[in-house]
């Protein structure tokens, strides 16, 4: 019987095997006939794009809220947009808002300590936090639908009544200080750095670094003075989107809200100042390094520029595979594995336009060359019918992912009124991407770059980068990265 058993088992594994081997062959098969070069593949067009549906209206208290339904899962996640930023903050105390965003969640309120907050948002798999960027403030939270009415009190108490618990700014401190003293560790993250100081200037706000002497400056009544000075409901946009009732969310809002009182003599702090920079080549010695990291580049402006939509498409031109900095920077001149160049926009201060990347040091001064000859290349030679199809296909397309999730087409709309933008701001864009011409183009490759007043920043070993930087200007400006100060023991 056992010698039958293995028989039997023994022709239907070789029956399987049998079988496998046709369709594996069958698969092949199909799949030499099907297979098409990708030049050759077709897609259907683009899905129209419609915003979900979604209601904005205003509390009495000047609060603007927006609600977007969302039933798929049993979540309810809000953020909220405050007007202020670091922008905001006094020269002598830079870091001051990153403190407020930071100690704002993490000190404590009037009504919960931070162990407190933090275990009932644990218990119930919520999340609440809080942050001031460049140019606003943010609040978030997520929780289960079941546990809004409780996750949404906190994160109103952490907006209305924080502590900013002496302790937690301490630690706060103390974690900035070790990213301080780490800071020089990257040269991608030193190119970054600088280069933005060179654009604008090293004191303008938009450059700033926080280091150890005006983080010493800073005390908890500099946070609670920061936070009175902006944190009202008549400067914020709330939004929520999920799981939830609109009836139901109103009134909970109402009552989380309501009655925090506004700001009547609240007035929108002067943007700072930006000017154009001169150019020019500039180099951070650091000798331990095989390659150099490389940054050109000026001032740039917008998103609310009407060429931005023409400018986006230079962009596609300029990068990704099959886009002229690839094909001849990287693939013909195997100068580097990545390379870029893009007009990068602001909300409401001008942005920058940059080209960079990595070669290896025998290779920077050939690698600033190529890419200089792009950017008058785009300037003088007309973009090319396919190259055009190419940019405009690219960026359309990437356009759908801005909808991927009501929570990040709700994120857009209150983006949109918090910089004062109207709320069909991305769908004129997309029209006006349509619509670009080669022509629109090249026009806005000569109107808007400006190839003799680059900023050339090089970040690299000086003995290594042959022939040397002096090829490509007479003065070579060195930049001194070491850090000011040491940190101290007490905060």
């Amino acid at each position: 019987m056992k010698s039958q058993s293995f028989k039997f088992k023994g022709l239907v594994y070789a029956v399987v095997a049998a079988f496998a081997l046709v369709l594996l062959t069958f698969n092949f098969s199909w799949a030499a006939t099907a297979a098409k070069h990708y030049t050759e593949l077709e897609f259907a067009p683009l899905p129209e794009i419609k915003l979900p549906k979604y209601e904005r209206y205003k509390l009495d208290n000047g609060m603007v809220v927006y609600l977007m339904e969302n039933h798929e899962l049993p979540l309810v996640s809000g953020a909220a947009l405050i007007g202020t930023g670091d922008r905001f903050e006094p020269s002598d105390k830079v870091g001051l808002a990153q403190m407020v965003g930071t100690v704002m969640r993490t000190g404590g309120t009037r009504s919960h300590t931070p162990d407190e907050l933090n275990q009932m948002l644990e218990q119930r798999a919520a999340s609440v936090e809080t942050d001031i960027n460049e140019t606003s403030g943010t609040a978030n939270f997520e929780a289960l639908s079941e546990d809004v009415d409780t996750v949404l009190g906190l994160f109103a108490e952490i907006l209305r009544e924080p502590m900013f618990a002496e302790d937690k700014l301490a630690l706060a401190k103390t974690q900035e200080r070790g990213k301080i003293s780490r800071r020089n560790d990257d040269p991608n993250e030193i190119a970054q750095r600088e280069f933005k100081k060179l654009v604008y200037g090293k004191d303008s706000p938009y450059a700033r670094t926080t280091e150890y002497g005006t983080l010493d400056k800073i005390s908890r009544p500099d946070l609670v003075k920061f936070y009175q000075q902006y944190f009202y409901p008549n400067n914020m946009i709330l939004g929520i989107v999920g799981d939830f009732d609109s009836k139901k969310m109103k009134s909970l809002i109402q009552a989380k809200f309501g009655d925090w009182k506004p700001n009547p003599n609240l007035t929108k702090p002067q943007l700072p100042q930006v000017t154009a920079k001169g150019g020019g080549v500039f180099f951070v010695n650091r000798p331990q390094l095989t390659q150099s990291s490389i940054l050109i580049g000026h001032l740039g402006g917008q998103f609310n520029n009407p060429d931005y939509p023409a400018l986006d498409v230079l962009n596609g031109v300029l990068n990704g595979f099959g886009g002229r900095l690839f094909n001849e920077v990287r693939s013909r001149q195997g100068l580097a594995y990545s390379v870029y160049g893009y007009w990068s926009p602001r909300y409401d201060y001008p942005g920058i336009f940059v080209a960079g990347g990595q070669t290896r040091s025998d290779a920077t001064v050939q690698f600033v060359k190529s890419l200089q000859a792009e950017i008058k290349r785009i300037q003088t030679q007309p973009v090319t019918a396919k190259e055009l199809a190419f940019a405009k296909e690219s960026t359309l397309n990437s356009f759908v992912f801005n909808f991927e999730d009501p929570a990040q087409t709700l994120s857009r709309l209150m983006r949109y009124e918090y910089y004062g933008y109207p709320s069909d701001f991305l769908f004129r864009y997309q029209k006006a991407v349509a619509a670009t011409t080669a022509a629109d183009v090249q026009r806005v490759a000569q109107k808007y770059l400006k190839p003799d007043a680059l900023v050339t920043l090089v970040v690299g070993n000086q003995t290594a980068i042959n022939p040397p930087l002096t090829q490509l200007a007479k003065q070579i400006t060195s930049i001194d990265v070491t850090i000011p100060g040491s940190p101290q023991v007490q905060s």
